[in-house]
């Protein structure tokens, strides 16, 4: 039977909200780790951490030994089990009751121009589990308890590309079909014992949508090199703002101001590198709440439709070795299912996808990951004028939790066009 969404909200709010620190800092750093891997070319960036360490924190549930203690230093989590789970659960229901909120300010600001929809902000979990694979009890329930992911049975073995069709059309569902065939031909195969799945869409008005008629070519440094006119929004209003060494940050408020998106602008066109480099939990955590100030903004449009990333190599680059049976006969998921001598379940793959659109109204976003598990064997300062910020060349950006400072999505975008 399922668990009530009613009651896992209950259990999760009944524990302070200062309980969703852990889950938000773990988030963001695993975020940045996985970041500075991907910033090693000129490309555009989309990663969800917040999706990736969700799916993650389901499969160090059932995880033991040093496995356990391996993922749990790359996962940048601590020793207590109960915590890390319920700082998840915590984290999640704060992140639930956001469109209920922005509802009630959607109805009352459509006749003075404000957001008239509510931001939508939808997140589900779920276990796709062999039908007759020995599975423990107790890692599903704890699953269900702190995750509200149900656990689905399918037949791997059967027919593993009817499976992935499954599994992908489930995403998909969740996505708005943002996203789709999250987990690409052959990432199920026979030997395949469970996929642990986290789907994530959000749609958010601005706090002050951009008018469309400001809306101008205008050049942006692509790459960091020539200019490129692109359609470039603008906004006067107050907006957090701070200067840092070598860069600037500005925040913008959605509708109800508990998620903002993120900038930062490196003050010269080639010391974009150099913040990549510096880029920390820390600074984003300092983009809670920046001092308020009136900024004259001007941001491009940009949308981005990456392809699926298996994050297999990266994971194990950060030491998540023994997950992935590396070396062989290491990996330990007992408390997922009863590891026999010669039958275990390690990590084959971890597959991640998103979309993200920015435009006068504000930001569509989806992400999705799927971990999949296979079973192996023994063989294997302040101004008084206005600030003008021109996002003119490369940028980072993320689209931040405000209570917890949690990252949902970060990138970058070196060419919006």
């Amino acid at each position: 039977m399922k668990l009530s969404w009613t009651l896992f909200f209950a259990l999760a709010l009944s524990a302070n909200a200062a309980e969703f620190d852990l889950a938000a800092k773990s988030t963001n750093e695993l975020g940045v780790d996985l970041y500075r891997q991907f910033a090693t070319g000129g490309q555009n960036i989309c990663l969800s951490p917040y999706s990736i360490q969700s799916a993650l924190a389901m499969t160090f549930a059932g995880a033991e030994g040093d496995t356990r203690a391996e993922m749990a230093r790359v996962l940048h989590f601590p020793n207590n089990d109960t915590a890390i789970h319920a700082s998840f659960a915590a984290l999640q229901a704060s992140l639930a009751e956001i469109p209920q909120k922005t509802a009630k300010i959607a109805d009352r600001s459509k006749q003075a121009g404000g957001p008239s929809e509510p931001i939508t902000l939808a997140i589900a979990n779920r276990l796709f589990a062999q039908s007759d694979y020995e599975f423990r009890d107790s890692f599903q329930q704890l699953i269900k308890k702190f995750y509200g992911a149900p656990c689905e049975a399918l037949d791997f073995k059967k027919d593993p590309e009817a499976a992935r069709a499954h599994i992908n059309k489930w995403v998909a569902d969740q996505t708005r079909d943002r996203i789709r065939d999250l987990i690409p031909q052959g990432g199920i195969e026979a030997l395949t014992r469970m996929v642990l799945a986290n789907a994530i869409y959000f749609k958010a008005p601005w706090g002050t949508e951009f008018k469309e008629g400001l809306t101008k070519l205008k050049p942006f440094r692509v790459h960091g090199g020539a200019p490129v006119n692109v359609p470039m929004m603008e906004q006067q209003k107050t907006l957090g703002y701070a200067k840092r060494e070598g860069f600037v940050a500005v925040t913008i408020p959605y509708s109800g101001s508990d998620l903002q998106f993120v900038i930062l602008l490196p003050d010269d066109v080639d010391g974009f590198a150099n913040l990549e480099y510096r880029l920390s939990n820390e600074i984003l955590a300092d983009c809670i709440r920046l001092p308020a100030e009136e900024v004259d903004l001007e941001l491009p449009k940009f949308k981005f439709e990456p392809p699926t990333i298996a994050l297999a190599d990266n994971l194990k680059e950060l030491g998540m070795q023994m997950s992935f049976d590396v070396p062989q006969g290491s990996a330990n998921f007992d408390r997922m299912s009863p590891r026999k001598t010669d039958k275990y379940l390690a990590i084959s793959n971890v597959f991640h996808k998103t979309f993200i659109a920015v435009d006068e109204k504000g930001t569509e976003a989806a992400a999705a990951t799927a971990v999949v598990m296979r079973e192996v064997s023994a063989r294997f300062e302040k101004p008084k004028e206005p600030i003008h910020v021109k996002v003119d060349r490369p940028f980072f950006y993320a689209i931040q939790h405000v209570p917890s400072g949690a990252c949902l999505f970060v990138g970058r975008v070196t060419d919006p066009r």
